[in-house]
């Protein structure tokens, strides 16, 4: 299984935003996770399109865009325009949800779906075959640097568990609280795509970057 740290610009100081987003890169960091959002689906208003085009001329990292946007099915070609590799949507936000998975699809972008702490896996059920990735919130989306909802880890597991029973090899995606301190239980209950803000913009960025990634390898080699 593909084990990736996908920091979240939304802890970067926006002043230096370009210099932080190189210093996770030549951390040997792959992925990026942007967060944008809307003001309606969640209380927060974040970046949007220009930004990520903006910072897509100077990295080479996967783009994981993480919709907390209302009716997203708006933006798809906007975003894959912008530079977004990976596009996740919220199933609470998508009245048409099969519809836009295949609309992600087709404009040749990965497709997520995100769900929020509380809204149980059967909301995502018939919809599996169609992502790449299931975004699991592990606290409530809106706003950074929250703790980690213990509940989480079982939530982790039984998609795991509905996936392998399945035959499909999306990812899980966690996004919320993670730090060195919390990365271990997520792993353990099979997440393999770790989101993190503040524990990796907070303070010494490289020397963050790699402390989880080695959390990360320590956890791969014991598999």
């Amino acid at each position: 299984m593909r084990y990736e740290l996908s920091p979240s610009i939304l802890a970067a100081d926006f002043a230096c935003l370009g210099e932080q987003i190189s210093q996770v890169e030549q951390a040997g960091v792959n992925w990026l996770h942007i967060d944008v959002m809307d003001g309606n689906f969640v209380p927060s208003i974040s970046l949007g399109m220009p930004v990520i085009t903006s910072i897509k001329k100077k990295s080479s990292m996967f783009f994981d865009v993480h919709l907390m946007v209302q009716d997203p099915e708006r933006y798809i070609e906007d975003f894959k325009k912008a530079g977004a590799d990976m596009l996740t949507v919220h199933a609470e936000a998508c009245p048409h949800l099969d519809r836009t998975l295949h609309c992600i699809r087709e404009a040749g972008m990965k497709a997520g779906v995100a769900l929020n702490p509380a809204t149980p896996l059967v909301m995502i059920e018939q919809v599996l075959e169609l992502v790449d990735m299931v975004l699991l919130m592990t606290v409530n989306p809106g706003f950074g640097g929250q703790k980690y909802i213990p509940y989480s880890g079982d939530k982790i597991r039984r998609l795991r568990k509905m996936l392998d029973e399945r035959g499909l090899f999306a990812h899980i995606e966690v996004d919320g609280g993670i730090s060195t301190k919390t990365i271990d239980q997520v792993l353990e209950a099979g997440a393999n795509i770790l989101v993190a803000g503040s524990a990796v913009f907070g303070g010494d960025i490289a020397a963050n970057a790699n402390a989880l990634m080695t959390k990360i390898e320590e956890f791969r080699n014991r598999q």
